[in-house]
């Protein structure tokens, strides 16, 4: 089977928004560091209540919290709650789907993370939830409505056997505030330029700033960019993650009180936090290892799957190549991106998809790529198959625009 081009059915305006969330996954913990005790504390007193996930242990002491560290963010495409922007309550209400599913793992040795996106078309074995029986083979995006964020989490495990002690949940409006908190997103549009009727969005090859709305419908586009499948807005999506990665976690953001005040504020007020992630010492010491972080060494990656064979629509898992992306997770290894960064985007210096490594060899990187920790992963990266797509966030891409 070749590599799946799923997602062919007009999507619902709203499905993808969300996949910003990728990013908040990797660095929205680290604008909390970065105010302070007791302003960290102020605005958790402020947050969502929490989520209860199945087995969840209690949070040890900060001396105590050592090793690697797994976090599940899901995007939810209920209409409650947000307005009139993204569509009606008749079209998703209620807790949703979760059309945007991404796993950080941060390494034990805090030198690299990886950053995994599961297709929302995804058919695979769903694990009983609450008052609903498992199934042999669903829709992973059903899962959210199915039984909550713990049930989305369990799913997860069950399919890579990793083991995910946090969990977040987001909605829309909250990638636009924290969009708007950094004071918008500069991306590159390559190819002929984007120019998506479903979307309304224009946007001719150069360098454009985006936030809020514009920002919703750049993430949005599928016919706009690539061959014009969902697989092909998950690459489109990380020009704007990898963006995002460094706007955040460069010293512009980091040492302007404003910018992480608003992006911390944003964060904590529109994101659902598991119950062990719902505590400031928590937060405190998984950003003290993100912020470490070189660019290089986060890489976003997406889930290997091929065509299901029952329905051209959906995916179902590329077993080996996901296979060897499980075994690095599970191993603590970094990955080497062999398969370049999917339809939706290019490289920025040479016009084609590339390949990308979490070291100094990976892409053309910004000259912020080195700031923060100077160590490199210890061990050899694996390489990951050549359907399995994704870039680092030192990696400078452009949207591939079908015009």
């Amino acid at each position: 089977m070749g590599i799946a081009r799923h997602g062919r059915l007009h999507s619902k305006p709203w499905a993808t928004f969300a996949k910003v969330v990728a990013s908040v996954a990797a660095v929205a913990v680290v604008s909390v560091l970065g105010i302070g005790g007791v302003a960290a504390a102020s605005l958790i007193s402020s947050a969502k209540p929490v989520i209860h996930l199945k087995g969840e242990q209690s949070v040890p002491d900060i001396a105590a919290l050592k090793g690697g560290v797994n976090i599940l963010i899901a995007a939810s495409d209920t209409r409650s709650g947000q307005g009139n922007s993204w569509g009606t309550l008749d079209d998703s209400s209620g807790a949703g789907n979760n059309d945007v599913t991404m796993l950080l793992h941060l390494s034990a040795d805090h030198t690299h993370a990886i950053v995994v996106s599961f297709p929302r078309d995804l058919m695979i074995p769903i694990p009983a939830c609450g008052d609903n029986s498992a199934q042999d083979q669903a829709q992973f995006n059903s899962t959210l409505s199915e039984g909550g964020m713990s049930c989305v989490v369990s799913t997860v495990e069950s399919l890579t056997g990793i083991k995910i002690p946090f969990a977040g949940l987001i909605t829309f409006e909250g990638v636009v505030a924290m969009s708007n908190a950094v004071g918008g997103v500069q991306v590159c549009i390559g190819g002929d330029g984007i120019h998506d009727p479903d979307t309304s969005l224009n946007l001719d090859p150069g360098e454009v700033t985006l936030k809020g709305q514009d920002a919703a419908e750049f993430l949005r586009t599928r016919h706009g960019v690539g061959d014009g499948s969902d697989l092909s807005r998950i690459s489109n999506q990380q020009v704007f993650l990898s963006s995002l990665v460094r706007t955040i976690m460069s010293d512009g953001t980091l040492t302007n009180p404003v910018k992480v005040w608003g992006l911390a504020k944003a964060t904590v007020s529109n994101v659902q936090l598991s119950e062990s992630l719902d505590n400031v010492t928590t937060l405190y010491q998984i950003a003290g290892a993100l912020k470490g972080l070189n660019w290089n060494n986060i890489a976003f990656v997406q889930y290997p799957v091929v065509d299901d064979p029952d329905n051209d629509n959906r995916v179902i898992p590329d077993d080996a190549s996901a296979q060897t992306l499980v075994d690095a997770i599970a191993h603590d290894q970094a990955v080497q991106i062999t398969a370049g960064t999917g339809q939706g985007s290019v490289d920025a210096s040479s016009g084609s998809t590339s390949s990308s490594s979490p070291s100094t060899s990976g892409g053309t990187s910004t000259s912020g790529s080195s700031k923060g920790s100077t160590s490199t992963p210890t061990s050899t990266p694996v390489q990951l198959s050549d359907n399995t797509h994704g870039q680092t966030a030192a990696t400078q891409t452009c949207s591939n625009g079908a015009g």
